[in-house]
């Protein structure tokens, strides 16, 4: 724990107990000037209890404080005689209260009124007879440099208590924007789970009822085809099953997290053979130099396609043929999905309630700098475009 000086901690200690802490003083500060005022007059009663009780305020209402106290200084230096009450202790107090908690008129104001009731109270109770002028005027010299020493060092506590304030303020904007930039990090995390996992769930359940149908389909006439079509949908269970209790393993604190390898571009090859072996009939062309690319727009690459290749074991209808294009270009990987299936369908179906899979890739490609347009195919079938950009690799 932090340890401040002593002097701080009186600071911040009466600034948490400021209300009392006036009080007190004020009612220490009337007590003693009553005491000495009394034997002079009444009206010395009057002006002593005028110039401490408004030090109760001093720094709830240091404006209103400040004029009382300077306007029974008035009186006392008018009407008091050669007397010097022991109310005049409370002047430079409250010049001190002006400064450092005042607004600025008011403490250029008061400090004004300090000097020049400086040069009239020495005149007044300390200009005696044979004393010499340059007495007189050394000794208000002296008072005044008394006053402004103590109206800098008020304003000195004025500067640091707004310092204090700025510190303050900056640390609860720095904590509200850490919260909001907390706040942005879970969403975004939970759409890119969202995205994950539809994509995982989507392509995996697609090939099972793919299998499925295809096996209950031969099973009569080739039992060995059903029985490959129960291992492929057992292997791509399996494989989905780890696929999100990788995915999940980051929500949880009390357990290791699941840090399985991301597919990439380079997987995409064997996506088409699962995807050939669901019954797709997939047509590849790669054009140009595979380009090494990172994480997430290898991840992202793999994605498009593999969306793009269960829409079409979804909606494009028995016996279509898919269509990949991959161009490597020299600053970016340009992907071209195709079928000449029902496009029509499909386009209805990803624009119904609920549909995820354009809106997905989309999200994934901006969040690489890159784009995807789909749509259906004039005289039939579907077509997806997606690039996604890379650095550009000296040769």
């Amino acid at each position: 724990m932090a340890r401040f000086p002593t002097s701080e901690r009186f600071v911040r200690w009466s600034a948490e107990h400021a209300r009392g802490v006036d009080i007190c003083i004020a009612t220490v500060a009337a007590l003693f000037s009553v005491v000495v005022a009394v034997e002079a007059s009444p009206l010395a009663v009057f002006v002593s209890l005028g110039m401490t009780v408004p030090l109760a305020w001093r720094r709830s209402r240091p404006e209103l404080s400040g004029m009382v106290i300077a306007g029974f200084a008035v009186l006392h230096v008018i009407f008091i005689g050669n007397t010097l009450l022991a109310s005049a202790v409370v002047v430079p107090i409250s010049l001190y209260a002006l400064a450092a908690y005042g607004a600025r008129w008011s403490s250029l104001t008061g400090l004004v009124l300090a000097l020049l009731g400086s040069i009239a109270g020495t005149v007044r109770y300390f200009g005696y007879d044979g004393i010499p002028v340059s007495s007189q005027v050394m000794q208000s010299v002296a008072v005044m440099i008394f006053m402004l020493a103590v109206w800098a060092f008020g304003d000195l506590r004025r500067v640091r208590t707004k310092q204090l304030e700025g510190l303050t303020e900056r640390a609860r904007l720095l904590e509200l924007e850490r919260a909001q930039e907390a706040e942005i990090a879970t969403i975004s995390e939970r759409s890119r789970i969202a995205r994950e996992m539809h994509d995982i769930v989507a392509h995996s359940l697609t090939v099972v009822i793919a299998q499925a149908d295809g096996g209950r389909y031969s099973a009569a006439k080739d039992p060995q085809a059903a029985i490959q079509a129960l291992e492929t949908i057992a292997s791509t269970g399996r494989q989905a099953l780890t696929d999100m209790r990788s995915l999940l393993s980051v929500l949880r604190e009390d357990t290791p997290r699941d840090f399985s390898v991301i597919p990439g571009a380079g997987d995409i090859d064997s996506l088409f053979h699962e995807l050939r072996s669901s019954g797709l009939d997939i047509a590849v062309s790669v054009t140009g130099e595979p380009r090494e690319l990172s994480a997430g727009a290898g991840l992202t690459a793999y994605r498009i396609v593999q969306e793009s290749l269960t829409n079409v074991l979804k909606h494009a209808g028995p016996g279509a043929q898919a269509s990949v294009e991959m161009t490597w270009a020299e600053t970016e990987l340009v992907l071209g999905i195709t079928d000449d299936g029902r496009g029509g369908s499909a386009a209805l179906v990803e624009s119904s309630p609920g549909g995820q899979g354009l809106i997905g890739m989309a999200e994934r490609a901006k969040l690489h700098g890159g784009k995807v347009t789909a749509g259906p195919k004039s005289g039939g079938g579907y077509s997806v475009r997606a690039v996604l950009p890379y650095e550009r690799t000296s040769g």
